[in-house]
Formats: structure tokens, sequence, C-alpha cells
């Protein structure tokens, strides 16, 4: 495998180093960071599960970060040309195949959720989510969701959306819009955080979040926060390898994985210090699931003071979150129809949605007209969801693990890490380390857990 890697001169790169920390930020808060977050904490004992949750982040988290991130610079390609460039004699490039089907996979089923909440979100703005009780709140997305049109509909915005950004390309478009939507979604979460720890019982949520009961670890808490931590972080996707690749030589990768991984954990904590106090002091489960947001919420924030405000800035929250980790499965699947296939950016960012808008608007279906209709005893929403979630990110996760620890030369990983020499990066042999033993042993368990094997 070569080591001279010469970046294409025309590639894009973005601008700032707050706009590359932004984007992949943004790629990794989505809705799994303010929903699943809590609803994994409550139902696996509050601070024990977030004292796992942080180790794995940092043991397993940040190290397969940076083996994506030297693989996307280190080339200045796609996924698929990443892994062909440094092993053009094997079938690593295999793997690239894996995250583009998987972007698709999740694109199209993400954005049928992401579409409930601008649902949501205008039905809240104009008091239409003012309802009497929790069994109305139960109703009324019940009629929502099995319906055919809206569902649809909203799906076909939230996508449109996702194009207008996407078209503008890299700087103008994805690297302008995570700087102002990660600021906002920090701005909101703030808010939201000052107004949940003025309620009655916020001690008794923060407290069940921040203090860890040791005895309440075991293989069930530790499984679950490593699940959490691998896929907050959308690793073994491509998407962090992707936005890699329009990093500049400057960037310090080490230093940008360990902010990315701390700025989605700050989303997640935040996200519980939100939703806590709340569940405590009104005396709901967390762990309602997806009926948490849909549902439980915005009973409470029918009880709030100023609900209607609080309750359209939750899912424009909503709404901010789910478009910045949509833009960067998009991006996937466009630099590899670009520089692969050598499609314009205007021709890959069509197909690209079009693809997602039949996929997503039968996954919208799948909760009404379509229900019936099962492969392997599930519907499109449901299949989508369970093979690129419990099959091919973990095998994607574990093979840039491997590639990485174990096939590629030591001195891209060296060079890639030092920016050539730079300057010193000492943690260098404790990422090996890990993206060797540590990283594969981990993902192995959350795979065979995912498919009940364990």
């Amino acid at each position: 495998m070569s080591n001279d890697l010469k970046p294409p001169t025309s590639r894009a790169q973005f601008a700032t180093k707050i706009g590359a920390i932004a984007t992949t930020v943004g790629s990794a808060v989505g809705l799994g960071n303010i929903w699943r977050f809590p609803y994994e904490a409550g139902a696996h004992g509050g601070g024990a599960f977030m004292l796992c949750y942080l180790f794995f982040i940092f043991s397993i988290g940040i190290p397969v970060i940076c083996a994506e991130f030297i693989l996307g610079r280190g080339t200045r390609s796609n996924i698929f040309g990443a892994y062909r460039k440094l092993s053009p004699n094997g079938k690593w490039y295999l793997a690239g195949y894996i995250g583009i089907v998987a972007s698709i996979m999740i694109l199209s089923f993400y954005s049928v959720v992401a579409g409930w909440t601008v649902e949501y979100f205008v039905q809240s703005a104009i008091g239409a989510l003012d309802l009497p009780s929790q069994q109305h709140y139960h109703t009324h997305f019940d009629e929502f969701s099995t319906g055919n049109w809206r569902p649809m509909i909203w799906t076909l915005i939230f996508l449109a959306m996702n194009f207008v950004i996407l078209m503008r390309g890299v700087t103008k478009g994805i690297e302008k819009a995570s700087n102002v939507l990660m600021p906002m979604l920090f701005i909101l979460l703030l808010i939201f955080c000052i107004n949940s720890l003025t309620l009655d019982k916020a001690s008794e949520g923060v407290y069940f979040l921040l203090h860890p009961d040791f005895s309440k670890i075991d293989s069930t808490v530790l499984l679950g926060a490593l699940g959490q931590a691998f896929f907050s972080l959308s690793l073994g996707l491509g998407c962090m390898m992707t936005y890699a690749s329009y990093f500049n030589d400057k960037t310090r990768l080490g230093r940008s994985a360990t902010m990315t991984a701390i700025l989605d954990t700050i989303v997640a904590v935040l996200s519980g210090i939100i939703i806590f106090p709340a569940v405590f002091t009104f005396g709901v489960s967390p762990t309602a699931g997806p009926t948490l947001v849909f549902e439980v919420l915005p009973s409470i924030f029918h009880k709030l003071p100023g609900g209607v405000i609080w309750s359209t800035l939750f899912f424009l929250l909503l709404f901010m979150a789910s478009l910045s980790s949509t833009i960067s499965m998009s991006e996937i699947s466009i630099a590899f129809f670009t520089e692969e296939k050598k499609m314009s950016r205007r021709k890959a960012t069509i197909l690209n949605t079009v693809i997602a808008m039949v996929l997503g608007s039968l996954c919208a279906l799948s909760f009404g007209c379509l229900g019936d209709f099962k492969i392997f005893g599930m519907t499109f929403f449901s299949l989508f969801d369970y093979v690129s979630s419990n099959i091919l990110l973990p095998t994607g996760g574990l093979i840039v693990s491997i590639f990485a620890g174990w096939v590629i030369d030591k001195k891209l990983l060296r060079d890639q890490m030092t920016n050539n020499g730079s300057f010193r990066f000492k943690a260098l042999w404790l990422i090996t380390f890990c993206l060797r033993y540590v990283a594969p042993t981990g993902i192995t368990l959350v795979f065979l857990d995912s498919i009940g094997l364990i």
C-alpha cells in the first residue's frame, strides 16, 4: 500500500477549525442523544449506566473516531475510495459498500422520525398540541403516525430541506448549516436545562442520572452502555471518515476526535438533565421509548407555564439535531457518487435524495397502509432499522478498527496523528492498542448481543 497519498487539489475542504468541529459534532448528535440516551439511562440504572457509558466513549469511541479520521484525511477520499487506496490488492473496499448501504437505509427511516418532529413543531407552534390528558396525546400520535399522507409528506419535506443544504456543497452548505445549527442546539439545550432544574423534584432526577449505584452494574448495563456509546457517535457508518476527508492539513485529529466525543456526550447528558427532573416531578416512566418524545413530554409541557413555547422550542431542537445528522449520512453516498461514479455534485445529490424519498416513503407508510407488508416478519421501517443498526454498523465499526489497528502502515497513523511530525502525540500507542484489542472485542460483544446470540 502506498504512503504517498496525494489529495486532489480541487477537493473541497472545511474553511475553519470551528466549522470542522461543528460538522463532525453535528454528524454524531441526533435523535439518539436526545431521547435514546435518557431512555437507555432510565432503563439501566441512571448513574451506573452513565459511568459505563463514559468509560466506553473514551476507550472505544475516541479511538474509532481517530481511525476514521486517519482513513478519511489520509486518503482524501470517500469511504469506498479510502479502503481501496490503502489496500489496492485486497477486498477491504467492500466495507465501503457496507457504509453506503447503511447510510441510505438509516437516512430513509430516520427521515420519517425527523418528519414527525417537523409535524409536532408546527402543531406546537399553532397550539394544536394543547391536549387535556395523556391518553389524548397517545391517540393524537397514533392517529398521525398510522396515517398515509401526512407522515409521508413531512418525510419528503424534511428530505427536501436536506437537499437544499447539500446542493450548496461542503463549505457553503454543510459547514455553514452546521455553524448555525450546532450553536442553536446547545443554546436551546441550556435553556431547557435551566427550566428543568427549577422543577420541584429536579434534585431527585439529577441524582438518579449522576449518582452511580455500583450494585446495578451487570452485563446488561455494560452492553447497553457500550451500544449507546457506539451508535451515538455513528461509528462504522463512514460519516466521520467522509467529513475527515474535508479536513485541512493543520487539523489535529486527536484533539478533534476528543472534542467531538465530549460535545456529543454533553448533549446526551444535558438531555438527561432536561428529562429526568420532569420525569420525577410528574411521576412518569423514563423507559417509554419513542413515546417519551411524542406522547409523554408534550403532556409534561402542557402542565408547565408557557407550555406551548416550551413544546415548540423542544421540537425545533429535535428538528435541528435530525437535520445535522441526515446531512452527514447523505454526504457519504454523495461523495461516493461524485468520486467513484464521476457524477456532478448536483446529479449525485438529486440521486441520493430521490433514493431516500422513495425508500423513506415506504418507511413512512409502514405504520399505515403498508403495515401488513412484511419482509422477514418486519415492515420496511423496522427492517431498515434492524439491518443497519444491528448488522451493518457493528460490522463497519469492526472492520475500521481492525483495518486501522492491524492492516495499514503504522507510518500513516503516526503521520496523520502528528500532522507529519509537526507535534508529538504521546497517546498514539494507546489509540493503537484500543483499535487492535479493546474496540474489536467490545464491538463484537455488541454485535452478538444485538442479534440475540448473547
